[in-house]
């Protein structure tokens, strides 16, 4: 009897990984840098930071891998790419819209990531399943 081996998961795969938790990771730090230090709607903070909390949730689905987790993640990452636009467009002062224009960049990175992380996971499944059909 032949053994089985654990499939192997694609560099491309673990790319997309690694890529939608840095971004997210950069999501958080520039969230609450921006809020807190960088360009705070009120001197000396804003409680507005709070608005990086839904994005800690799905960190650790994240770092285990979860299908399901990316797949919810490229739908709220909409909610902060909205935001970055209408900050980007509105903000009067020079860096508020730098710091908006890059937390556009990391949402569609972000984005990207998910998507085609979902996209070659569900590739790679089917060509499995395709081949242990044909084995003997």
């Amino acid at each position: 009897m032949p053994a089985v081996t654990a499939p192997t998961i694609p560099s491309s795969v673990s790319a997309t990984r690694w890529l939608a938790v840095g971004s997210l990771v950069g999501l958080i730090v520039l969230g609450l840098a921006w809020e807190l230090w960088l360009a705070p709607l009120r001197p000396g903070g804003s409680w507005l930071a709070l608005k990086v909390l839904p994005l800690v949730i799905p960190l650790a689905g994240l770092l285990k891998n979860r299908m399901y987790t990316y797949r919810w993640v490229s739908l709220l990452v909409w909610l902060y790419f909205t935001e970055g636009v209408v900050r980007a467009w509105s903000d009067l002062d020079g860096t508020g819209r730098l710091l908006a224009l890059g937390e556009v960049v990391l949402c569609l990175a972000l984005f990207a990531a998910c998507a085609w992380h979902v996209r070659l996971r569900l590739r790679h499944a089917a060509r499995a399943r395709a081949l242990e059909g044909v084995a003997p």
